[in-house]
C-alpha cells in the first residue's frame, strides 16, 4: 500500500512562515528591549550606589597586591618555605574554629527547634485560622530578613563580647529561614493520613505526631543539615563584630597587617567548611536514598 503524504498548499505554507518570522522578530524586539531596560537599571543602581569605575580600576592593583602579600612571611620568603612559621598559631586557631563550629551547631539546633514548633502554624493546610498563619509567616519573615551581623551587633551591645551574641544571632536567622522551608514542606504533604487521624478523634498534636511528622522528618533533617553548613560559614565572620569564633582572630590579623596569619587562618576556615560540607552532604544523600526506598 503506497504511503500518501498530505502537503499543504504553497499559499498556506507561505502564510505560516510569514507568521513564524513575525513572531521571531517580536521576540527579538522584546529581548532587545529587556536588555536595554536592564542596562538602564544597572546604570541607575550604579549611580545611586556611587560606583566609581575609575577608582575601582585605579585601585585594582592594591587588591591583587594584598592577595600576593598574604602568601609571604615577614622575612620576605614564601610561606611554603617555612610552614611551621606560617601556621605558628595553629593550636590557638583550631580552638577558635572549634568555638565557631559550636556556635553554628548550637544556633542551628535552637533555630531548628523553634522552626519545627512554628512551621505548623505557618502552613496554610494545617493552620486553624488565617490570622495565626499570617502572624507566624510575618514573624518568620522578620527573623530571616534582618542580617545575622545586625542581630549580632545588637546582642554584643546587650550581652557583651563572646560567643553568646553569635549563637543568638544565628538562632534567630535560622529560625526564620528554616521556618519557611519547613512550612513549605508541610504544605506539600499527603492530607489523607491527616484526615484519617482527625476522623478517628485525634487531637491536633496527635495529627502532627502521627500523620505529619513521619512524612516530613527526612526533609526537615536534610534542610537542617544544609542550614548548619551555611551557619558554619556565617559563624566564621561573627567575630568581626565581637561575637566570638575564628572571625575575631581573622579581623585582628587583618587590622594589624599580619599578612601570613590572614592566609593561614583563611585556609583553616576553608578546610573546616569543606569537611563539614562533605560530611553533611553524605548524611543528606543517605537520608534521601532511605526516603526513596520507602
Amino acid at each position: 500500500m503506497a504511503l500518501v503524504i498530505n502537503r499543504l498548499p504553497t499559499s498556506q505554507i507561505a502564510s505560516h512562515l510569514g507568521h513564524y518570522d513575525s513572531q521571531q522578530i517580536e521576540r527579538r524586539r522584546a529581548s532587545l528591549f529587556g536588555l536595554v531596560v536592564l542596562l538602564f537599571l544597572i546604570l541607575v543602581a550604579g549611580n545611586v550606589a556611587e560606583v566609581d569605575l575609575a577608582k575601582f580600576f585605579g585601585n585594582l592593583g592594591e587588591l591583587t597586591s594584598y592577595i600576593a602579600r598574604i602568601f609571604y612571611l615577614d622575612n620576605g620568603h614564601s610561606v611554603l618555605t617555612d610552614p611551621g612559621e606560617w601556621f605558628w598559631g595553629w593550636k590557638k586557631w583550631l580552638i577558635h574554629i572549634g568555638d565557631t563550629l559550636l556556635i553554628a551547631y548550637l544556633g542551628t539546633l535552637i533555630g531548628a527547634a523553634g522552626a519545627f514548633l512554628v512551621c505548623f502554624a505557618a502552613s496554610s493546610n494545617l493552620s486553624r485560622n488565617k490570622t495565626s498563619c499570617f502572624v507566624a509567616r510575618r514573624v518568620l519573615e522578620f527573623c530571616r530578613t534582618v542580617p545575622e551581623l545586625v542581630f549580632a551587633l545588637i546582642f554584643v551591645v546587650a550581652f557583651g563580647l563572646g560567643p553568646m551574641p553569635g549563637v543568638l544571632a544565628i538562632a534567630i536567622h535560622t529560625f526564620g529561614a528554616l521556618g519557611k522551608l519547613f512550612a513549605e514542606v508541610v504544605e506539600n504533604i499527603d492530607m489523607k493520613p491527616v484526615d484519617g487521624t482527625i476522623a478517628t478523634g485525634g487531637s491536633r498534636w496527635q495529627v502532627i505526631r502521627y500523620a505529619v511528622v513521619p512524612q516530613v522528618l527526612s526533609n526537615f533533617t536534610s534542610y537542617g543539615l544544609l542550614r548548619f553548613e551555611i551557619n558554619v560559614r556565617g559563624a566564621s565572620v561573627m567575630g568581626f563584630v565581637g561575637a566570638g569564633g575564628i572571625g575575631q582572630e581573622l579581623i585582628e590579623a587583618v587590622r594589624k597587617f599580619y599578612y601570613s596569619d590572614v592566609s593561614a587562618i583563611l585556609l583553616l576556615i576553608i578546610a573546616a567548611v569543606m569537611v563539614i560540607d562533605l560530611v553533611t552532604e553524605r548524611i543528606r544523600n543517605q537520608l534521601i536514598e532511605g526516603t526513596q526506598r520507602r
